[in-house]
């Protein structure tokens, strides 16, 4: 299985950009996707004592199903993406070197904004069949 799993807002257009971006990039296969609405997003959020009805932020599984499984979430879930993706884009991993009560903040701001800048769909986008066996949700 890939190292990471990207748990996201399935009906938020930016969570679908991002994840468009994500897989256009992926030069490693490393990463998997599952919709925050899924059956698996919401066992996996359970595990980890997170309520899974809040869909404000995106979450990233580290050795999933394994003693040492970890849940990321928001802002250290998106420098962990950007650092995995490797390539030019490693250099936004700096991001890491803000204390969490600076980056949080900010990925506070976009996330509450999402829906009225980027639009939200009534259902989960589904995949280019190129990129279906990495949703894990469909």
């Amino acid at each position: 299985m890939s190292d990471l799993i990207i748990l996201y807002d399935g009906v938020c257009g930016l969570c679908n950009r991002l994840n468009q971006f994500l897989l256009k990039r992926d030069r490693y296969d490393r990463f998997l996707f599952a919709s925050l609405q899924s059956e698996l997003g919401k066992k996996i959020l359970q595990r980890h004592g997170t309520n899974h009805d809040q869909l404000d932020t995106v979450y990233v599984v580290e050795n999933y199903e394994t003693p040492t499984e970890r849940l990321l979430s928001r802002s250290d879930a998106v420098v962990r993406v950007i650092r995995d993706l490797g390539g030019v884009w490693k250099i936004f991993a700096i991001g890491n070197l803000l204390p969490r009560f600076i980056r949080d903040p900010l990925y506070n701001v976009i996330a509450r904004n999402r829906y009225k800048v980027f639009g939200k769909s009534d259902t989960c986008m589904l995949p280019d069949p190129k990129y279906r066996k990495k949703f894990l949700d469909i």
